[in-house]
């Protein structure tokens, strides 16, 4: 008996406490680790698009505000013809498509203002748009982590309960300590999933409004700008 208490003591006292990741992940099926690895190299991916695309952000809205509070401090003193977008912004690139717009169809005599307006206005929303799929285009990435990672991580955890049960066949036993390590590794596929999706969701639809935000933004200078040369237009 005294055997016996001692056997169960050693026993209890070598199990895992608490879980333990690294082992999980070396003790799972070579399937279920090759999950795993995925999901993990596209959760370092997500987060590095997140660090980027919060530095880039945050560095075009600085640019297009300190260009627009330029761009009007000159219109006061100066005629459309004479502003030259120089800044690397977006909102100079906008500015410069509608006067390069503006200085064609002056050459071509400006035979036609009302077509001229429009093709001015063409060439800025143009631009825009280009802007803003410029900003968005790798949010693409965030968007499909966040809605196939959980996915992938329920295909480790079906193909690990699967070998579970076939660890139950082929040792003719049913007992928690045969299934519990392989169902624990399987669900720890699922985990990793949720853990690259969660923060993937939350930046695209983050980031998703900051682009639209600074589109909005955008095409609100271009409608100013487009005024503005419409005025001297009409004053030729």
């Amino acid at each position: 008996m005294t055997d016996l208490a001692t056997l169960s003591a050693t026993v209890a006292g070598a199990a895992p406490t608490r879980l333990n990741p690294a082992k999980l992940f070396m003790d799972a099926d070579i399937v279920v680790q090759l999950v795993m690895a995925g999901l993990l190299l596209a959760s370092i991916w997500v987060w590095m698009i997140i660090v980027s695309f919060s530095l880039r952000m945050g560095g075009v809205r600085r640019r297009c505000a300190a260009y627009e509070k330029d761009l009007w401090a000159k219109v006061d003193n100066r005629s459309a013809g004479e502003l030259k977008p120089k800044s690397e912004s977006a909102a100079a690139r906008v500015v410069a498509a509608g006067l390069e717009e503006w200085r064609l169809s002056g050459e071509a005599g400006g035979r036609d203002p009302a077509g001229a307006r429009q093709r001015i206005a063409g060439a800025m929303e143009s631009q825009v748009a280009f802007e803003a799929d410029s900003l968005a285009e790798r949010l693409n990435f965030l968007a499909t982590v966040g809605s196939v990672a959980p996915f992938v991580g329920l295909f480790g955890t079906v193909w690990g309960i699967m070998n579970s049960f076939f660890q139950i066949g082929s040792q003719q036993n049913s007992s928690l300590a045969v299934v519990a390590p392989g169902i624990s590794e399987a669900l720890f596929a699922t985990a990793i999933g949720l853990f690259a999706a969660i923060p993937a969701v939350i930046a695209y639809n983050r980031f998703s409004q900051q682009v639209n935000a600074l589109e909005a933004r955008l095409q609100r200078l271009a409608d100013k700008v487009h005024a503005m040369l419409g005025r001297e237009m009409d004053a030729r």
